[in-house]
């Protein structure tokens, strides 16, 4: 007989009976599901819960202080999951990489009792990492209201009482910032090392609007006052300009003027040492021309001296005789030729006669007539 053929007399889709043994298994089910719920419970839900919660995150850049019935305990945990006791354990995540505080609305009054205000006042500024504990023993999370808020208004109030407006706004500013540093990096390294103070910046104060008006005026007389240096200078330069280009070409003229000058006086030495040397050879010249005609003469006159022999004068003298006609001569004509003795002495002694002949040749008379003159 097939068992799911149905009996005559049982109703259709009649339910049947759970096994036995079957609810240990629902059970089980049921205390998973419930540990699971649990696990995610406390995973997603109670860690926002900083008391309550089992499972808390350390953030990057900050590290994990934990208190534990009020103490502070030395246990610093880095970034990632950590493990507390809920209820007992509390726990504050505390930045250790560089921040930024800003510090708005600071009222200050100058020296002269103006009041002005700081819209806002930047530090930028870190704690390391081995003070935190030492840190927040002695100061507590809100560490920053202490050394850098409160520290900031009052830095800023005593700078402002040393100084006038016109120092604040304009003179000194630039020296504000580089001073509120040194204040609080000073307070920090005496009180709180763990504090290090990297920058300050500082804003422009806002001042009452009739002040700065005089400001903004004084500022455009200023700019007017600069604007009028600045052309009286250009100015200036354009005279000093014009005046080295003057310089400049007089100076070229001058220069080019001296080597004309140079020039023509190397020319005129130039032709003044030719000239020298055209005279020196012109003097060399006639001194040897001279000198020439003096060797000349001289050696004309040891000829002559040479040939005024008596032999010599005789026949020039018998050659004057043999010239002339008719020769007068003294009382004794016809001896004058024939006496040899007479001619001999003449010759001999030229110096010892006392009279002398001239014999004049009348060319208007003719031979005819010849005269003869006896001194």
């Amino acid at each position: 007989m097939d068992p799911n053929q149905q009996r005559p007399g049982i109703p259709p889709n009649r339910p049947q009976p759970p096994p036995q043994g079957g609810g240990g298994d629902s059970s089980a089910i049921l205390f998973v599901l419930f540990a699971f719920l649990a696990i995610f419970f406390a995973v997603t839900v109670l860690p926002t819960s900083s008391t309550i919660s089992i499972l808390h995150q350390v953030p990057e850049g900050h590290v994990g202080v934990y208190w534990r019935g009020g103490a502070l305990l030395k246990t610093i945990t880095d970034p990632g999951f950590h493990l507390k006791l809920p209820l007992v354990t509390h726990f504050e995540p505390v930045q250790v990489t560089l921040q930024t505080d800003q510090v708005r609305d600071i009222p200050c009054g100058t020296k002269g009792g103006v009041m002005i205000n700081f819209e806002k006042i930047e530090v930028v500024n870190r704690l390391r990492k081995e003070f935190v504990y030492e840190t927040l023993l002695n100061y507590g999370v809100q560490y920053d209201n202490t050394w850098i808020y409160d520290k900031i208004h009052h830095e800023i109030n005593q700078f402002c009482s040393s100084h006038s407006l016109q120092e604040v706004y304009i003179d000194v500013f630039d020296q504000i910032d580089e001073q509120m540093k040194e204040a609080l990096q000073g307070d920090c390294t005496r009180y709180a090392p763990g504090i290090e103070i990297i920058n300050v910046r500082v804003t422009k104060p806002t001042i009452p609007e009739s002040i700065r008006r005089n400001f903004e005026q004084m500022e455009e007389e200023r700019t007017k006052v600069l604007i009028a240096i600045e052309r009286q200078r250009v100015v200036e330069k354009e005279a000093e300009t014009k005046k080295k280009m003057a310089i400049s070409e007089a100076e070229k003229n001058a220069n080019v003027s001296k080597i004309l000058m140079e020039q023509k006086l190397t020319e005129k030495d130039s032709a003044r040492r030719q000239q020298e040397i055209d005279n020196q050879m012109y003097t060399a010249r006639e001194m040897s021309l001279a000198d020439a005609d003096f060797y000349k003469v001289m050696k004309e006159a040891e000829a002559n001296k040479l040939k005024l022999t008596p032999q010599f004068l005789e026949l020039k003298f018998i050659d004057a005789i043999a010239d002339n006609t008719k020769i007068f001569f003294g009382d004794k004509v016809p001896n004058m030729i024939l006496d040899q003795r007479l001619l001999g002495n003449f010759l001999q002694v030229p110096t010892e006669v006392s009279k002398e002949v001239s014999v004049e040749a009348n060319s208007e008379g003719g031979e005819d007539n010849p005269e003869v003159q006896t001194v």
